[in-house]
């Protein structure tokens, strides 16, 4: 399922971990895979141009006080629900 937002892709969907190494050569060129959710996470892709947005990082700063460098899905976690997530990088998307 993709969700368009303006000048952004974010493709969410469901993954068991078996999923997850064949999925990892989906992530086009200028993305970064992420893993979102509280009990089930959703895979999104964010453009890499959000790595230095401060509002970007304060999700990255909360996965590394949260789960380190040992991510339980294999790719970077970020621990919040998926609907703050996407109010994060939508507001990104319009600025």
């Amino acid at each position: 399922m993709a969700v368009r937002f303006p000048s952004v892709l974010l493709r969410a969907s469901f993954l068991a971990a078996k999923k997850s190494t064949s999925r990892s050569l989906d992530v086009p060129r200028g993305f970064l895979a992420v893993y979102v959710g509280e009990m089930e996470k959703k895979r999104f892709l964010v453009p890499v141009s959000y790595l230095n947005r401060p509002s970007f990082q304060d999700l990255l700063n909360k996965a590394e006080e949260e789960f380190g460098y040992d991510h339980p899905m294999g790719g970077l976690t970020i621990p919040c629900t998926e609907e703050d997530f996407i109010d994060v990088t939508s507001n990104l998307s319009r600025a």
